[in-house]
């Protein structure tokens, strides 16, 4: 898979996606799902009289939380599709509360010092870290004294291990070696990802997915202080080749991250 050339209109093959994001992409919100971030944005004080963005915001399944908890959202995707999907997600009675921007993650200039609490679910997952860095740097100049980032990366390790679980399911019913582990390469679906730079491609899209120490590193690269890195937790269901038969395996993850300017 050559991952060199840049893969252009990433804007139209998201909202291409738009339609059908909550059945191509794992959901962190789902009940059944362990998911750190409820807890973290209950835990920013007097939430009610303060700001929130959600930056990447896709078709808008965190608005209604966070409209919740916060008293304005700013909800900022780069991709036409998942705006206008995402303005659907809002009640009528809710939407002077909400600001919708369609524009990259980096591009947050004029919102310097006015962000309470930034959201990132699945958005930092642009394939040139030069552009992640940018944004990680503007995310955190946007944010107000106190402010916190939060946000959820897709994990490059549990695809890995979820390889590890489906080779032994293949040797235990039998298989050698060799056709074990071509057996889990292609369950894995490593036909779409470059393990050694964390990428993804899928259908026109090319994603970064990230090491637990990558997302530390960034972090701290941009400016950020008392990161904490720890897992969402997803059940082995059919979202994951073999499934049934992993059951009593710990579970797979995503990582979910918390970080102060």
């Amino acid at each position: 898979m050559n991952f060199n050339g840049q893969t252009p209109n990433q804007e139209r093959n998201w909202s291409r996606h738009a339609a059908r994001y909550n059945d191509v992409f794992l959901d962190p919100y789902a009940t059944d799902v362990v998911n750190p971030l409820w807890q973290a944005l209950d835990a920013v004080c007097d939430a009610g009289a303060k700001t929130a963005a959600d930056l990447g915001c896709g078709t808008g399944p965190l608005l209604g939380p966070l409209l919740g908890r916060f008293r304005r959202v700013v909800a900022l995707d780069f991709a036409p599709g998942m705006i206008e999907r995402a303005r659907e997600q809002v009640a009528e009675a809710d939407r002077a509360r909400v600001e919708f921007l369609q524009r990259p993650m980096d591009d947050l200039a004029d919102r310097v010092g006015t962000i309470d609490a930034a959201v990132a679910i699945n958005s930092l997952v642009m394939p040139d870290v030069r552009c992640i860095q940018r944004t990680l740097e503007a995310v955190r100049a946007c944010l107000r004294p106190g402010g916190v980032f939060l946000g959820i990366a897709p994990s490059i390790d549990a695809i890995q291990y979820h390889t590890l679980l489906l080779h032994d399911q293949a040797l235990d019913h039998g298989m050698e070696p060799a056709d074990a582990e071509r057996f889990a390469a292609f369950h894995a679906e490593h036909r779409y990802y470059d393990f050694a730079f964390g990428r993804f491609k899928f259908r026109g899209l090319r994603q970064k997915f990230w090491h637990g120490f990558e997302l530390e590193h960034r972090l701290a690269r941009a400016g950020f202080r008392s990161i904490t890195v720890s897992k969402v937790l997803y059940p082995w269901d059919d979202n994951f080749a073999g499934g049934a038969e992993l059951a009593d395996c710990p579970p797979s993850w995503d990582w979910f991250f918390r970080a102060e300017p």
